[in-house]
């Protein structure tokens, strides 16, 4: 499938700013969400505001920003089902064919010194989970990524086929389960520590 929309959000920019350059000057259109989209659009590479896509302003501190239709609809539905084609058509639902996303730093703001169990909590990204894993379900029709490390091979392979590979997706779904996993995990041993206290 070819990679025409690309929705990038991350906590960790490490080469984001290269990456979406690579993308954008192989025709991806970008979509992204506040510190990522400002880092993007300083570079002077276009990019589309996730609000501009679902119509609806991040809201709640950023709580709500891409749990919306137009965003999950646009990563979950199956190309070749007529009838989620017909859906997409009926309400405007543009594909998102590459997914980048990392998580808050759960880790690091629970090992800092004094911190309050709201801010653990604020740290618990939701959206995020919820993006990576709708992507690596969907990987018949969408790559998704969330380590900076596969930056370049993905951003070559799009330059030179139009595409990420099927077992590549494959393999980039696999490792975004692990990530969201161990992610959950690490919450989970939080929040048991504060019962045990």
């Amino acid at each position: 499938m070819k990679i025409k929309r690309a929705l990038i959000s991350v906590s960790d920019k490490t080469g984001v700013v290269e990456f979406a350059r690579k993308l954008h000057d192989a025709g991806v259109e970008i979509v992204s969400t506040g510190g990522t989209m400002k880092a993007i659009r300083d570079a002077g590479i276009p990019v589309l505001y996730v609000s501009d896509v679902t119509g609806f302003p991040e809201i709640m501190d950023g709580r709500v920003k891409t749990l919306n239709p137009y965003i999950h609809g646009g990563i979950l539905a199956v190309r070749d089902d007529p009838k989620h084609a017909q859906q997409m058509k009926e309400h405007k639902i543009t594909p998102i064919d590459l997914v980048v996303v990392n998580l808050y730093p759960f880790d690091a703001t629970v090992a800092k010194p004094n911190v309050t169990l709201a801010e653990a909590i604020e740290n618990i990204d939701i959206g995020g989970p919820a993006m990576i894993r709708a992507a690596a379900k969907n990987f018949k029709f969408v790559a998704v990524v969330t380590n900076p490390s596969h930056y370049d091979e993905v951003a070559e392979m799009i330059q030179k086929d139009g595409c990420v590979r099927g077992m590549k997706r494959m393999e980039l779904a696999r490792e975004a389960f692990r990530h969201t996993s161990v992610y959950d995990e690490h919450i989970a041993a939080y929040l048991s520590e504060q019962i045990e206290k």
